[in-house]
């Protein structure tokens, strides 16, 4: 016995220490968590976080859908979520084990890409609008044909979204339709008014991330820019502005969810209330610059927070935003349209 056990401390002396550490995967945005709320939740729980990137929706969902990583907790957006709970891909939540997920804003307790409520916990929120210049740009910028139209626009003086939801959503925005249709008449309309876009020479370039920095060193006008991003390049340079445009836009909700296939369920689950805890919340919104869903954080706002429309959108704002919906069942025809506008 005395032999056999030696063995055992010979080969436990071998596995390295992380492999014996509890530790979930976290699959999320580029720069979208204060890294200081990782290692307080690692040092309040003992739970190793381990942490990859993405760039985009699509970019997540195609990694998830050819398995090339096991992810514990996952960042989709509200259309991702739709169509990722249509095809059994998220665990239901076990809201047990998650006392923080009560503080989320009433809207956001059961939204209609997740009705009931089981598979997602809203993260961040925000808008689709026009950040730009007021120094290069002679006019209030009200409509999305502030970016459509060259007489209003310019050339070279727009950055666009590199997203095909984004950039087609404004186009169909702009035309009067809606940001989910399936009506291929429609679409080819907003296909048309991108590529006239581009051969007018407004756009500047397809971007993401890089447009951030971009605006703020005044390289363009304007940008079609997620709230978040705007809000950030806005208070590195007081010159930036942002808008919703009158025709409406997208409002939208990145949510966590936890994969079908993790097999670290409650693990996850702590993670992600953690994240609805109010102090933690207030840590991530003034890290990323996005709305947050937390109830508590919104109350305690001051009234320079309240007064911020970027960060904290009126009712009638959100009213003329919709929701993006699971498109997957036409994606050949946007993904067609998409390469068509990318040339």
């Amino acid at each position: 016995m005395k032999k056999v056990a030696l063995v055992l401390v010979l080969l436990l002396c071998l596995v390295p220490t992380a492999a014996l550490a509890e530790y979930i995967t976290v699959f999320n945005w580029y720069d979208y968590i204060d890294e200081d709320v990782i290692y307080q939740f690692e040092e309040e729980t003992g739970i190793e976080v381990k942490y990859a990137n993405f760039t985009t929706n699509e970019e997540m969902y195609a990694k998830l859908s050819a398995g090339a990583g096991d992810y514990d907790v996952i960042f989709p957006s509200d259309y991702i979520i739709e169509r990722m709970i249509k095809e059994n891909g998220l665990a239901k939540l076990n809201l047990d084990n998650m006392p923080n997920v009560a503080n989320l804003q009433e809207w956001l307790k059961k939204p209609d890409y997740d009705p009931t409520g089981e598979y997602s916990v809203a993260y961040m929120w925000g808008t689709v609008g026009i950040l730009y210049n007021t120094d290069l740009v002679d006019h209030e910028v009200t409509s999305w044909q502030d970016i459509f139209d060259v007489e209003r626009a310019g050339t070279k003086s727009v950055f666009m979204l590199d997203s095909i939801r984004d950039s087609l959503g404004v186009a169909l925005k702009a035309l009067g339709y809606s940001m989910n249709t399936r009506d291929e008449a429609q679409l080819e309309e907003a296909k048309q008014l991108l590529i006239k876009q581009r051969q007018d020479g407004i756009v500047k370039g397809y971007l993401v991330d890089e447009t951030k920095d971009k605006m703020i060193s005044g390289e363009a006008p304007m940008a079609l820019m997620w709230s978040g991003d705007a809000l950030y390049s806005m208070m590195e340079a007081e010159e930036l502005a942002y808008v919703v445009p009158e025709e409406g836009s997208n409002v939208w909700v990145d949510a966590m969810c936890i994969p079908a296939n993790s097999q670290k369920q409650e693990l996850a689950e702590q993670f992600i209330d953690f994240l609805c805890r109010p102090d933690i919340a207030r840590k991530n919104m003034e890290y990323i610059y996005y709305s947050t869903p937390i109830q508590a954080v919104v109350d305690e706002m001051d009234e320079e927070e309240r007064s911020n429309l970027t960060l904290n959108p009126t009712q009638d704002i959100i009213d003329r935003c919709e929701f993006f919906h699971d498109i997957s069942d036409d994606m050949e025809m946007y993904d067609r349209i998409w390469m068509e506008v990318r040339g």
